[in-house]
């Protein structure tokens, strides 16, 4: 497991005039980690992005890139960066193989063996010297990552990186950026107006609005916030069932429009086995535990407003 911060942003803001576009905000990426960025229109997360490659400058704050200022040393920061902006631009004429060596003619001691490795790791051998031309989107998406860790950065940074593929392309995109993540150690940072996607793919999310950091989730352990998760039983004895749970301090209510004999609680993985324990000793039986996961777009909408993301 990679431990190491890649990415560090410390106390970001942003103010264009009398409006503050980024307020305050501080985010720690580590290697080995696919991580995810949301917000709503207008929130500030094309602002951050163009702030961590150097194209907007910071009013406050610091943005650290394998350890590098990106305002003080963006030379060294920078190089630790792969980027895509959306759709990547390749030459349609070349073989996707002639465009990489273009590409690593350009940074010193990249050398053939690498070349094979990213291809390989993308799964293009097949068509590597087939023209650009007569690749899929899917394909071309493929050959951007290529492209962007020929270098081998510390960051992969994504922008909208799903926009126009089909379900195949978005599950196999999806699944080269986690192996990548895994195998190369890179910190891979995507923004996309994809939930489910996102859900899917992320190791984290953080949500952003009005500048400000709302929350950030663990996905990879059910992404509920605070450890805490819905939990309905189902019990033959309803009302002593509510009974005990409320002499354990819990909050519980009859489930709505749930068959009879069915209780919610709110509780961890601690509290949901010791409400299970005092029910069976109180003489409740327990017919079903089953715990009520809200999807990753149930809880940015709740805490967004419903305000639809960019």
């Amino acid at each position: 497991m990679f431990l190491e911060a890649i990415v560090q942003l410390q106390d970001v803001t942003k103010r264009i005039g009398r409006k503050t576009i980024i307020d305050r905000l501080s985010l720690e990426l580590p290697a080995g980690e696919v991580f995810g960025f949301l917000g709503p229109n207008g929130s500030g997360k094309t602002t951050t992005i163009r702030m961590m490659v150097g194209l907007m400058s910071l009013t406050a704050g610091e943005i650290k890139i394998g350890g590098y200022s990106i305002t003080k040393q963006y030379r060294k920061a920078i190089r630790n960066v792969g980027a895509i902006v959306e759709n990547p631009e390749m030459y349609k004429y070349l073989s996707g193989y002639q465009n990489l060596i273009h590409f690593a003619r350009m940074i010193p001691g990249i050398k053939k063996d690498r070349i094979d490795d990213v291809i390989k790791l993308v799964g293009l051998e097949a068509r590597i010297h087939d023209k650009v031309r007569t690749y899929s989107l899917g394909m071309r998406q493929r050959l951007g990552v290529a492209q962007a860790i020929l270098h081998k950065p510390k960051l992969l940074l994504l922008d909208e990186p799903t926009n126009g593929l089909d379900p195949a392309g978005i599950r196999e995109l999806r699944d080269y950026l986690r192996q990548l993540a895994r195998e190369e150690g890179i910190a891979v940072f995507v923004s996309s107006h994809l939930l489910s996607e996102m859900e899917l793919m992320c190791d984290r999310v953080a949500i952003i609005q009005n500048g400000k950091l709302i929350d950030v989730w663990n996905i990879q352990e059910g992404g509920e916030r605070n450890g805490t998760a819905s939990v309905l039983f189902e019990v033959d004895k309803i009302d002593e069932a509510m009974a005990i749970a409320g002499s354990l301090g819990m909050s519980v209510k009859r489930e709505d429009g749930a068959d009879e004999g069915k209780i919610k609680i709110e509780g961890d993985r601690e509290s949901i086995a010791k409400l299970n324990e005092a029910l069976v000793r109180g003489g409740v039986r327990v017919y079903g535990i089953l715990a009520q996961s809200k999807s990753l777009e149930d809880q940015f909408l709740e805490m967004t407003g419903g305000e639809k993301i960019v």
